[in-house]
């Protein structure tokens, strides 16, 4: 089983709130690894629960660890990177 971490800083204007959330959380849910958020204060989620997400309070300039456990689990990073850090 494949594990997976990455680091990086949300540049999402609106962090992982309301509709980025929403975004996140269903790029999580099309994945067959389990995922989580967790904030640099070791509060973690998992990434599928837009409630969740939100109550980490997740802002722009925020720095997030993200792990994902499965097959997919580099691929799933890839895409929720893109979401809560767009290039």
């Amino acid at each position: 089983m494949t594990v997976a971490e990455r680091r990086l800083v949300v540049t999402e204007e609106a962090g992982l709130h309301a509709r980025p959330a929403a975004a996140f959380a269903q790029a999580a849910a099309r994945s067959t690894a389990e995922v989580t958020v967790a904030r640099e204060d070791g509060r973690e989620v998992p990434a599928r629960s837009v409630l969740s997400l939100m109550t980490l309070n997740i802002r722009c300039g925020d720095a997030i660890v993200l792990r994902a456990r499965g097959a997919d689990a580099e691929s799933t990073l890839d895409a929720l990177a893109r979401i809560a850090a767009p290039a």
